[in-house]
């Protein structure tokens, strides 16, 4: 069997890390929030609405199967 294993991100000064190994993800940061959204369409494109006070805050968008 191979693993594969991708590392996306790791910064050293807030010890944030993203892993994603055999299909499974794994977070580690600081969460404010945490909620789920269905895409909608916007013109030619689509979007995720979030609640205005996150408004300029950063943040990660995950695409799951359903």
């Amino acid at each position: 069997m191979t693993v594969k294993y991708i590392r996306i991100s790791i910064d050293i000064h807030s010890m944030r890390k993203i892993e994603i190994k055999d299909k499974q993800l794994t977070l580690n940061e600081k969460v404010e929030v945490v909620y789920e959204k269905k895409i909608t369409p916007f013109g030619n494109s689509a979007k995720i609405d979030a609640p205005k006070k996150y408004r300029g805050w950063r943040a990660y968008v995950i695409i799951v199967k359903d």
